[in-house]
């Protein structure tokens, strides 16, 4: 039996993205299609994000498609690979970063820093080129949490302007306000100057290509936010909440404000840190110390992805204290961060899909 290209993109027209609701030949992702003299079909199925969690389902679903088609003899080759997909097209800042996160919450103490961190290595562990603004001007974390404290970054001229090259840990590049200053002394600034720091780690650090580029904001709704939306188009927000009340209440505030009319920032969905407490020697035991389930009753009311549920391990503190991120170690910690960057990654390749690109927000002061 001899078969044609066109039969082969005929049936795998037939095979669809469960996220995006279209055929994959439709979307683009079947290329490099060849036929061999033997009748063994090589492609290539090129996916939106290296953390795509539905690889080996598309994979199964190509060669379901073609078997079907062709029988059960059929020989395939299916090469999965990814294009991390982008709307941010001839960018005057960050020409070459392809998505632009904010991750935010509504109050301090709820781990966002922890969530950010966890992201950006879950992210780069997958594949994908990741970059992380520490944007807490007043009170940087990730320097700790990257066992990068004491770290200085190197600056070059380039065009008869200074650069500074990020400072790079676990396959994720870094900028911070930490690396700038001593570790002891308060940065005691006006909103200006902060947010004058935020506009100089966006448009005078070398980020090069990414795929990612997270920005851990500050607790609340700040200058700093307004000067972040104001300085490049954001991709989409990520919010971080514990299941009190009391976070509840903030992380409303911070999702509220990206969707506000002259902002506009698509929020991707709602992390819930802290969402339970699982001792080691009970590994199946669950106590709601903070109460259960606020987050998803969070993204239900506003209609936005749940993105996941992140326990209350002491893991998760020691690895944070260490510099030593938690989801770079086996087990619950690792699989819960791991499953919250696919969520993510997954929610950003639906949002260019079907969203038009973020416009810079201009506010009047």
């Amino acid at each position: 039996m001899n078969i044609s290209k066109e039969e082969v993109l005929k049936a795998l027209s037939t095979v669809e993205d469960p996220d995006l609701k279209k055929d994959l030949v439709t979307l683009g992702m079947i290329q490099e299609l060849e036929i061999a003299s033997d009748q063994t079909i090589h492609f290539k199925v090129v996916l939106t994000t290296p953390a795509c969690p539905l690889k080996e389902l598309i994979r199964m679903n190509c060669e379901e498609a073609l078997k079907k088609a062709f029988g059960d003899s059929v020989e395939t080759d299916i090469v999965m690979t990814s294009n991390v997909t982008t709307i941010r097209d001839n960018a005057p800042l960050l020409p070459k970063v392809k998505n632009i996160i904010a991750v935010a919450s509504g109050k301090g103490g709820v781990g966002k820093s922890t969530c950010a961190s966890n992201l950006a290595v879950s992210l780069a562990r997958s594949g994908a080129k990741v970059g992380l603004i520490d944007a807490d001007i007043f009170g940087p974390s990730v320097p700790t949490m990257f066992n990068v404290e004491g770290e200085q970054p190197a600056v070059k001229q380039e065009n008869g302007k200074n650069v500074i090259i990020p400072i790079e840990q676990y396959g994720v590049k870094l900028m911070s306000i930490g690396f700038l200053t001593p570790a002891e002394s308060a940065v005691v600034w006006r909103g200006p100057m902060a947010s004058s720091a935020l506009k100089q780690f966006i448009g005078d650090v070398e980020w090069g290509e990414l795929d990612y580029l997270l920005i851990d904001l500050p607790p609340g709704t700040s200058d700093i936010h307004l000067t972040m939306v104001q300085t490049v188009p954001v991709t989409g927000a990520v919010i971080v909440t514990t299941p009190q009340k009391v976070a509840l209440s903030d992380a409303t505030k911070a999702l509220t404000m990206f969707r506000q009319a002259q902002i506009n920032v698509p929020v991707l969905g709602v992390v819930e840190n802290m969402a339970y407490f699982t001792p080691a020697e009970l590994p199946d035991n669950k106590y709601y110390i903070f109460g259960e389930g606020g987050g998803k009753k969070l993204a239900e009311k506003y209609d936005t992805p749940f993105l996941g549920e992140i326990p209350l391990v002491q893991g998760i503190r020691e690895s944070g204290d260490s510099g030593y991120p938690a989801v770079m170690k086996e087990g619950v910690i690792a699989e819960a961060f791991g499953l919250f960057a696919e969520n993510v990654a997954r929610q950003v390749a639906i949002r260019n899909a079907e969203m038009s690109k973020t416009e810079v927000v201009q506010v009047k002061q």
